[in-house]
């Protein structure tokens, strides 16, 4: 009964199907489990007797609708019964299997907590005896601490006594050597003295290292002593030192091998006494008097070698002497530089080979220089103060050291690592003053030669090869004026000092750009004029100068050193952007001085332009009130010529182009001329062609008049003069077009207009208005100028 129950739903359902069975979810897993289907079944409590949805989609699949399947159902509950029964055992199973888990790890969790309390009580235990044994043993550590305690003290005496003894002992070698003239062994046993020294450094002890160099410096006093006199008396006998240039005529002695072998023994044993010289001679770490970075010591032998040299030079060159001389610093540092050449082949061919051979890492040459230039750098650093208040002489003092440096690092190879003489002048007073001096050089310099006469005028107008950008002669002279500072502080070898030279030229070139603008406003009467074409050339000149400075290696160094310094007085406030930029050499620490002079260009060429242009137009005015309506046509005239009213016009532009040229650099005139066609091109367009009305004749003679005359004049400064008159030269195309096709062009672009003015209007197979302008060669006018043209034309059929 309930199967046919089930079958009579099912077939009502399959009647009318609902919206769940048509998604189709499937139920079967829940089936699966008799406990879920009694809950479902309890929950629901189908009091009518109708079974769940899942029951009949069950039925549905394991009898389907055929009645003659009913003996499936015996086995379809057979094995729902035994599934229901394999799932209550499960559960069951796991019922009384957790109970016995949960006490097994109470019972471990007991466990530990037992050998816990075990462990702890023996920590107790174990502390407690611990504690008792260290209280027991402590006057044992006590009495074994004092005692270590004098072990160490007695070790630190004994080595203070053998070091005491060794100081004796190789005191008393030294003496014994010295008094059997065994000169080699006393310098052996001094070295080892001087290791001690060394040794003794970090120990502590101020009185034995007292006493140790007392020593040393006795024994070194007496050995460099002898060593010095048989070097000098060596010297001596070598024609040391070479005052003057060696010369051929001075015959080597007749002892010269032996001579040779002495200087070689003696050179050795100086340098065996390098490291307790060094040791002797070190000062506290202190500032330097001239500034100069610390170097190291000089070698011995050239120490000993500059002994002659350097009681020359403070008996000419200090005290009283007429050579020591403020307003001649030539005289010393000449004399250094003679003295640098002179004795430099003896320093490669004798003192070299010697250090070679001995291992010391020293060229002897350089040593010599390095030793001659301190004694000019003292003289230097003395002298420059008391030339602070002397413009005149402080400036010969910086131009002789300058060539000194020159000649010091190009004729002498002097390395550029090694300090050089440029030093003293980074002194901040000296610098200051430097900077001070050049600034009013430069400025007094400007005024002389904006002064001068012939200061506009170019020195190379009469040579044409050489002055293409007939740059005046004021402008040329202040930027030699600039390069000669950039030569003057290009060698200082501090990057910042470099850096406030730069800002000291920035300042002179915007000083002059405003000289140069003062200078403009008094002649813009007259922008014709040749000094006015002169200021506008020297504003160009400055220009291209300084953008080429702005790729220049040196200055390219500088705009480096500036983004790293952070100099803010010369790059000013930069944000991020503009950092990056000239930190990628993208800028240039000149742009702002080319966006000043760039302006002051336009300006000026502006202003030249519309001067011109006031002359042409004052020319042009009768041509624009021609006949242009009632000239005969083309074919009445034998030939065409040029407009009789049009040639003031052409002579104009001829006189003023010519002008232009002589005056103007090829750059600035480039820009001048298509200026002017841009300018010439517009007028002509608005004031002849949209002004009157044109039949064929007047239309035939204005496109004479405009290729044939005008062009031309164009044509010596370019290939296509009419490029640079579109307006004229497309006006000309639609004025000249023949009737018929003037005639299909005024439709089309009457209806182009009339389509724009309807959008709904469906699109024709014509041709658009542009394409069909573009094929007559117009391109620059719009469509609706070309109506407008072509209403300008008189020649239409029926007029």
């Amino acid at each position: 009964m309930c199967v046919l129950l089930t079958w009579k739903r099912h077939r009502r359902k399959m009647a009318a199907p609902s919206a769940e069975q048509q998604n189709g979810p499937s139920n079967e897993s829940d089936l699966q489990s008799p406990m879920s289907t009694n809950d479902e079944d309890s929950e629901t409590g189908l009091g009518d007797g109708a079974l769940p949805d899942y029951v009949v989609d069950l039925i549905e699949k394991e009898i389907g609708v055929d009645l003659k399947s009913l003996k499936k159902v015996s086995s379809l509950l057979e094995k729902l019964t035994a599934e229901n029964k394999l799932l209550e055992e499960q559960v069951l199973t796991v019922s009384s299997s957790v109970p016995l888990r949960v006490s097994a790890a109470l019972s471990a969790a007991e466990e530990s907590r037992v050998s816990l309390e075990g462990l702890l009580q023996r920590e107790r235990v174990l502390s407690n005896t611990l504690i008792q044994h260290l209280q027991g043993a402590q006057p044992w550590a006590d009495s074994l601490g004092r005692t270590l305690e004098q072990l160490d003290n007695t070790e630190k005496h004994m080595k203070y006594l053998q070091c005491l003894s060794r100081i004796e002992e190789l005191s008393d070698r030294i003496q014994q050597c010295l008094m059997t003239n065994s000169i080699w062994e006393a310098v052996v046993a001094v070295g080892s003295m001087a290791s001690l020294d060394v040794g003794l450094k970090q120990s502590g002890c101020s009185h034995l290292q007292a006493f140790l160099r007392e020593t040393l410096h006795f024994w070194h006093k007496i050995i460099k002593d002898r060593l010095a006199g048989d070097f000098e008396e060596l010297l001596t006998q070598l024609y040391w030192p070479f005052i003057s240039p060696p010369t051929q005529s001075l015959s080597p002695p007749a002892n010269a091998q032996e001579l040779h072998s002495q200087l070689e023994l003696l050179v050795a044993q100086l340098l065996s006494l390098q490291t307790s010289d060094d040791l002797i001679s070190e000062k506290p770490p202190s500032v330097s008097r001239v500034g100069l970075p610390p170097t190291t010591p000089l070698s011995l032998p050239v120490q000993i070698m500059l002994l002659p040299l350097s009681k020359r030079f403070r008996y000419h060159f200090t005290g009283n002497r007429q050579t020591n001389s403020l307003n001649k610093p030539e005289w010393f540092l000449t004399q250094v530089l003679m003295w640098m050449g002179n004795s430099s082949n003896f320093m490669e061919e004798k003192i070299q080979p010697i250090l070679d051979r001995n291992g010391a890492n020293v060229n002897a040459k350089v040593e010599l220089c390095r030793g001659l230039l301190t004694l000019a750098q003292e003289k230097l650093a003395s002298d420059a103060p008391r030339l602070l208040y002397d413009d005149a002489l402080f400036c010969h003092l910086v131009d002789e050291i300058l060539q000194f440096e020159r000649e010091l690092r190009t004729t002498h190879s002097y390395p550029s690592s090694l300090p050089g003489a440029l030093h003293v002048l980074l002194e901040e007073s000296v610098l200051q003053k430097w900077l001070t001096v050049e600034r009013k050089m430069a400025i007094e310099k400007v005024d002389a030669m904006l002064s001068a006469e012939g200061a506009w005028s170019s020195q190379y107008k009469d040579i044409s090869d050489m002055d293409e950008l007939k740059a005046p002669d004021c402008a040329e002279t202040f930027m030699t004026l600039l390069l000669v500072i950039t030569d003057r502080y290009r060698a200082l070898p501090c990057p910042r000092a470099q850096l406030r030279f730069l800002a000291l030229q920035r300042e002179l070139v915007d000083d002059f750009r405003i000289r140069l603008t003062q200078v403009m406003k008094e002649e813009s009467r007259n922008p014709l004029g040749a000094r006015y074409c002169a200021i506008l050339n020297a504003a160009n000149y400055i220009s291209t100068v300084l953008g080429d400075w702005g790729d220049n290696v040196f200055f390219l160094q500088l705009q480096q050193s500036a983004v790293a310094l952070g100099e803010e007085e010369l790059l000013g406030p930069l944000g991020v952007t503009e950092s990056g930029r000239l930190a990628s050499l993208e800028g240039s620490l000149f742009e702002g001085l080319l966006g000043l002079l760039e302006r002051l260009r336009g300006d000026m060429l502006g202003r030249l332009l519309e001067a011109v242009m006031r002359d042409v137009q004052e020319k042009a005015r009768p041509y624009c009130r021609d006949r242009w309506l009632s000239l005969p046509s083309q074919c009445d005239q034998a030939t065409m010529s040029l407009s009789s009213l049009a040639c003031p016009l052409m002579l104009c532009l001829r006189d003023n182009l010519l002008q232009l040229q002589q005056m103007l650099c090829l750059p600035l005139f480039q820009m001048g001329w298509q200026g002017l066609a841009e300018r010439l091109d517009l007028f002509l367009y608005q004031n002849v062609i949209l002004y009157n009305h044109f039949n064929e004749g007047g239309a035939a003679q204005l496109q004479f008049d405009m290729t044939r005359n005008l062009f031309p004049l164009f044509g010596h400064y370019c290939k296509r003069p009419e490029n640079f008159f579109k307006h004229v030269k497309e006006g000309c195309v639609i004025l000249c077009l023949n009737v018929g096709s003037a005639l299909l062009l005024r439709d089309l672009l009457r209806q182009a207009e009339e389509d724009e003015e309807e959008p709904g209007t469906p699109e024709g197979q014509q041709p658009s208005p542009v394409s069909a302008l573009n094929e007559l060669g117009v391109y620059r006018l719009a469509p609706c100028d070309v109506l407008i043209l072509l209403n300008l034309r008189a020649s239409w059929p029926g007029k």
